[in-house]
């Protein structure tokens, strides 16, 4: 059988019409492979801006590649229609940063829980489906007596997010997508949603690809890491590697800007100058170049290729330049728990 997820040297550039003569680049060059076991939860991080939602929205099929393609079980995922794309909707499913928008203010929130279950035909009784929701609910810590029944406007923030998990987990997905599902509630609900993720991946096997500017949270759940910066892969490959021992300068920077619990230095700040817009599709070199404190002639010459610096990581910088270039196209390769 075809793998669940594929990306195939998928590139997203925005741009170049009649009223946007700059093209942007939101994505370059991007491959890699989620199969259905082992299941995994891949962090993607990075700034906003650098092509984190723009892989997602790709994935779905909302945006269609400018380059290259992005398959489901072997089909692409643009043109996918008729009982092909209902399966696709059937095992990936999406949890938004923010859930108010998804609810309909004059439905009550039972509504997001029983549509799927007549579309998809889960439950051949009112019985059955009540059933399946009270379970859904309990599993991510809901009561389902104090839940049924109320409008999103009478439900706090993280309340909402985990009706949303459970939505997702009545379809046992193969595959969820959760942009920044932890960055709209307060801290004290952002373990019980984390663990709640956890949990869909151990207990029900669910593959997660969770966005993030977070590199903390990523690498709380998470088993492997994908950082980007302007749409280009830096460092990528297991989380422990990435974050413990971080080999580019970006992803160092990004380290750097965790706060930290100690008294004499309790946050850590970017010295260097943010970079204000994107390079342009013409642009030549790495496009970390004007933020980075080690930057060489080489940098402004041509961008690294992904060099392989240990069996689990890649990293695009010219540091880095005496270790093997990754083989292939695909990061997957690099990445632990295969």
């Amino acid at each position: 059988m075809p793998p669940l997820i594929e990306f195939r040297n998928v590139s997203k550039i925005f741009g170049g019409g009649l009223f946007d003569k700059k093209r942007t680049i939101a994505l370059e060059n991007f491959s890699m492979t989620i199969n259905d076991a082992p299941p995994l939860i891949t962090a993607v991080v990075g700034e906003s801006g650098s092509g984190k939602t723009t892989l997602a929205r790709l994935l779905l099929g909302v945006e269609t590649p400018t380059h290259g393609e992005v398959l489901y079980r072997g089909q692409s995922v643009a043109g996918m229609r008729g009982q092909a794309r209902r399966q696709f909707l059937h095992d990936v499913q999406f949890i938004f940063q923010d859930p108010y928008g998804v609810y309909n203010p004059f439905y009550k929130v039972d509504h997001v829980l029983t549509k799927p279950i007549a579309k998809f035909k889960l439950a051949s009784s009112r019985a059955e489906a009540r059933k399946l929701i009270d379970t859904v609910l309990e599993t991510v810590g809901l009561r389902p007596e104090e839940t049924l029944g109320r409008y999103p406007h009478q439900m706090s923030g993280g309340q909402r997010q985990r009706v949303m998990v459970a939505r997702a987990l009545l379809l046992k997905p193969r595959l969820i997508i959760a942009d920044e599902p932890v960055s709209m509630v307060d801290a004290s609900l952002r373990a019980t949603i984390l663990g709640n993720l956890q949990e869909l991946n151990e207990k029900f096997g669910i593959s997660i690809i969770y966005i993030t500017h977070d590199l903390a949270t990523g690498y709380q759940i998470s088993h492997n890491m994908i950082v980007l910066y302007h749409g280009a892969v830096t460092e990528a490959g297991d989380v422990e590697h990435v974050v413990q021992n971080p080999q580019h300068p970006y992803t160092q920077l990004l380290m750097d800007s965790i706060p930290r619990a100690v008294p004499e230095r309790t946050w850590h700040r970017d010295k260097t100058m943010a970079s204000m817009s994107k390079p342009d599709a013409g642009h030549v070199g790495c496009k970390f170049a004007d933020r980075c404190p080690h930057i060489m002639a080489q940098c402004s010459e041509s961008q690294p290729p992904l060099y392989q610096t240990d069996p689990h990581r890649v990293v695009r910088c010219f540091l880095h330049s005496d270790v093997p270039v990754l083989k292939g196209d695909g990061l997957d390769a690099v990445f632990a728990n295969q």
